[in-house]
């Protein structure tokens, strides 16, 4: 009986695909690894750029106060009190958020101050706008999957948390 010349390469060919396969796994085992580092670095990379605003607001608070009076418009809130507001979110929930302690709600509440800080500001310059969305795409990484392993969150989750 004559053997038909692809039958002959399809014993090789789960083979093939099984060690294809086993290398991705191992591929992406690596890749893994690296997801809490990159998880902490964006969190650290927003939470700076949240915090150096809020210090730059409290050095300067005569022109904190001329923007909010003349520059921002807030809905419903004061000028003074909503750059105290501003002030106190962009200087206590990004510390929130680089430790990784109530991070999702840290996330949450910056996402949030990120897109009122676009409304409120006009005259945002289409470079502005897209620092304002680079910066909230970052926030869902906390938001939406958690601060990651290297966070106190993570910590007490694996302390006090279900077991």
């Amino acid at each position: 009986m004559k053997e038909n010349s692809t039958s002959s390469l399809s014993p090789g060919l789960p083979a093939i695909i099984e060690n294809a396969g086993n290398l991705i796994t191992r591929i992406y085992s690596k890749i893994d690894l690296a997801a809490p580092i990159a998880n902490l670095a964006i969190r650290l990379w927003v939470a700076n750029v949240f915090f150096k605003a809020g210090l730059t607001k409290i050095k300067s608070w005569d022109s904190t106060m001329y923007l909010f009076e003349n520059e921002y418009d807030v809905p419903l809130l004061s000028a003074e009190f909503a750059a105290m507001m501003g002030t106190a979110i962009e200087l206590f929930f990004p510390v929130l958020l680089a430790l990784g302690l109530a991070a999702r709600f840290g996330a949450f509440v910056l996402f949030a101050f990120n897109i009122m800080a676009v409304i409120s500001y006009p005259d945002l310059n289409p470079a502005g706008i897209r620092d304002h969305q680079v910066w909230g795409i970052m926030l869902l990484v906390p938001l939406l999957y958690g601060p990651g392993k290297i966070s106190i969150d993570h910590w007490i989750n694996k302390k006090f948390g279900a077991k």
